[in-house]
């Protein structure tokens, strides 16, 4: 019997139907499953230490090998919701940004609007666990994540960075998709497929189960059947490379 595939799966509300799907129809011998951060997914594939992740597009590029092998990814057409830019201040009078640290995606995507649409020059500053909740002056903060609900209302200025990619480009955004560091037999892939096919065409089926201290469930069907995209289909995956151009020039 082959080995089983360690999967590493982003614990965010957004990858849900994902492990629905995967804990309802994939053969329970065939995987372990953890739970990451999207840094964490990615320092795991990179090392070596889970066969396959759902990782931040930005590491891509990164690994020595990789195998994108999902037709779903965590991507958006618009507004996303949970991968923000908060101030008290416009962002022509932003002087500091402080970057979440569970994304290496989401930083780049920051970086590459400052540049190339939003024009600004501000200096970069990694964050430390709380700093979402101590934005001040001229400063801002980039949120991702479930932490970002939590945030309605606390800052005058949000930015939401798949909207602003998307007035730059008029392109939708990936944030994740999936990608294996070695080669997977094709009959797990066809299984794995069929496994978050199945979550993400039950969502309705999942949200009651969802339990979540900050966000009701009225917010959380927006946010997984209207904000989140799951296709990673060819518009997505030409904005993908057009994203990661990007990131190499700057």
């Amino acid at each position: 019997m082959a080995a089983a595939i360690s999967i590493s799966v982003v614990s965010y509300l957004n990858s849900k139907p994902f492990i629905y799907g995967i804990e309802k129809k994939l053969d329970q011998s065939l995987f372990h499953l953890q739970l990451d951060t999207p840094a964490q997914c990615a320092e795991k594939l990179f090392s070596g230490n889970t066969d396959l992740g759902l990782v931040p597009v930005a590491i891509i590029p990164l690994l020595p090998e990789k195998y994108i092998l999902s037709d779903f990814c965590i991507g958006a057409n618009g507004a996303v919701a949970s991968v923000n830019l908060y101030s008290n201040v416009p962002l022509t009078e932003m002087t500091d940004v402080v970057l979440d640290y569970q994304s290496r995606t989401s930083v780049m995507l920051t970086k590459v609007l400052a540049k190339n649409f939003w024009k600004i020059n501000v200096n970069w500053h990694q964050a430390e666990p709380g700093f979402e909740t101590n934005v001040k002056g001229t400063s801002a903060a980039l949120v991702i994540g479930d932490r970002t609900f939590a945030l309605a209302g606390k800052y005058k200025y949000v930015y939401d960075l798949a909207a602003e990619w998307h007035r730059f480009t008029q392109m939708p955004f990936v944030f994740a998709c999936w990608v294996a560091n070695k080669n997977i037999d094709e009959r797990f892939i066809a299984r794995f497929n069929e496994a978050l096919a199945y979550g993400i065409n039950n969502i309705a089926e999942l949200i009651p189960q969802l339990q979540h201290p900050t966000i009701d469930n009225g917010t959380i069907a927006d946010y997984l059947q209207q904000k989140i995209s799951y296709w990673f289909d060819d518009n997505k995956k030409a904005a993908m490379q057009h994203f990661l151009r990007l990131c190499n020039e700057l």
